[in-house]
């Protein structure tokens, strides 16, 4: 999720040249320094790519931006462990994708369920929830209900791959697989999907911006400062 101008980004009305957006470790240093509201940047920036790796793993809208909320929260607690060695997009990525499998993990326990996230030879068709139709128009039922039937590790991949823009060796980092079994699973992703799309683009799926991107800000930054 990403906000609509870069303006609301430096919280300043003034556009010159001069006024470019800070880069992460900026932000962070500035953070970590006491300007604890400039957190509010790194939110905006990264909103979009943390909720939908979180549905990715999760398959519920309300549950993947809980999970997202509570890896900012990590994140802002922990940011002064931030050294760099990393990009800081994949450092804080990562904690979203930590948080989203721990709560699938705990999800599990308490229901008993179980599954073979590879055990899947074709894409089963699905009617898409109350949630989903809020933004059916931008996305499409049967893109959705296509990607929501991948198998757990195929959808991963795909979401971070295609929707979310990262290259092969990111994503094998993120998700910790060998680039190998990331371009396999990337593959027969495409191919289940291929099997019910035509002419979808999926850059507009699972979408997090507008009011639900400024109510998890707030929500974020009001627990910060509790």
């Amino acid at each position: 999720m990403q906000s609509a101008s870069t303006d609301s980004e430096l919280a300043s009305p003034v556009t010159s040249p001069a006024a470019v957006s800070p880069t992460d470790e900026e932000v962070v240093a500035r953070v970590c320094a006491g300007d604890t509201q400039t957190f509010e940047i790194l939110m905006r920036r990264y909103n979009q790519r943390l909720f939908r790796v979180a549905r990715a793993i999760l398959q519920n809208d309300a549950d993947a931006e809980d999970a997202v909320q509570q890896a900012y929260l990590n994140a802002y607690r922990h940011l002064a462990q931030f050294e760099g060695r990393a990009k800081f997009s994949t450092w804080l990525t990562r904690i979203a994708v930590y948080e989203a499998l721990s709560r699938r993990r705990r999800s599990r326990d308490k229901s008993g369920a179980t599954g073979d996230e590879e055990h899947v030879t074709h894409v089963a068709s699905a009617t898409p929830d109350p949630e989903r139709q809020a933004y059916v128009v931008q996305l499409g039922a049967l893109l959705e209900a296509a990607l929501a039937a991948l198998p757990d590790g195929y959808r991963r991949v795909f979401m971070l791959r295609e929707v979310d823009g990262l290259n092969t060796a990111e994503t094998a980092q993120q998700l910790r697989l060998s680039e190998g079994t990331v371009k396999t699973r990337l593959h027969r992703a495409k191919g289940l999907l291929q099997r019910k799309l035509h002419d979808v683009t999926p850059s507009t799926a699972f979408r997090f911006d507008g009011e639900r991107c400024d109510r998890l800000v707030v929500a974020v930054m009001n627990l910060t400062h509790s």
